[in-house]
């Protein structure tokens, strides 16, 4: 399978270059796509100009030692940046005055890690990188800024099969290409549990417009719903 590894290797530099910075920033969240992005990032600039972060809020063991299995691997520079007790403060402090719903809550998980990886980011004078893969961007499966922000992203065509693919081909360590995908809000909590549909049905809808009944119902609903965090800002601009 061709995933056109050099010409993305070629559009990371150039994206570095046209910005006038010197290396990128990488959410390291013990995941296949920000292990992927990473490899891809040290393949283009070296280990020396990729910075990983970790960010567990309330976060399972194994997602941190899997970042750390990622920088340990591909060479880069690694940090551990433990949000919690900012989301503990951020959260109590909301609810004095307006109680949260459970989502909007885990959501101000990853929008605290865009926070950091761009304060981090601005201090070294690099890029954030993004993560989300075409799965994920077709479903609206991911933050709006939070890990849906970034300054550029080199999975934005990739289904999950084939940043699995792509991942072992890049020497991803196997632990992390073959767990259940995960946003990591919550204990337990799995991608295809909380969209209702498998990354097989999102992928058959890609690549040929339909899948199953039930699913497609789904996706088609869902996708229609989060147009809104595909696209730029809403600019008004007066009509003559």
């Amino acid at each position: 399978m061709d995933f056109h590894v050099e010409q993305r290797i070629s559009w990371i530099k150039e994206r570095v270059k046209e910005s006038h910075t010197k290396g990128v920033v990488i959410g390291l969240s013990g995941g296949k796509d920000s292990s992927v992005v990473a490899a891809l990032c040290v393949k283009a600039l070296g280990a020396e100009n990729v910075f990983g972060v970790a960010l567990p809020c309330h976060s399972i063991t194994r997602d941190v030692d899997h970042a750390k299995l990622v920088a340990e691997t591909f060479g880069i520079e690694f940090l551990v940046v433990d949000i919690g007790d900012t989301f503990n403060t951020l959260k109590s402090t909301i609810e004095k005055d307006v109680e949260l719903s459970d989502l909007s809550t885990a959501n101000i998980k990853p929008r605290l890690r865009m926070s950091t990886l761009y304060a981090i980011a601005q201090t070294k004078g690099y890029l954030v990188a993004g993560t989300d893969n075409l799965s994920e961007m077709t479903m609206g499966y991911f933050t709006k800024w939070g890990d849906g922000g970034y300054d550029f992203n080199p999975l934005s065509d990739l289904t999950v099969s084939e940043v699995l693919a792509l991942g072992k081909e890049l020497g991803v360590p196997a632990p992390i290409l073959e767990k259940p995908p995960s946003a990591g809000l919550w204990e337990g909590q799995t991608d295809e549990q909380e969209m209702g549909v498998t990354y097989a049905a999102i992928e058959e809808y890609i690549k040929t417009g339909t899948t199953d009944e039930k699913s497609l119902a789904i996706i088609e609903r869902v996708h229609k719903n989060t147009e809104h965090k595909r696209v730029m800002p809403y600019f008004f601009r007066p009509t003559k």
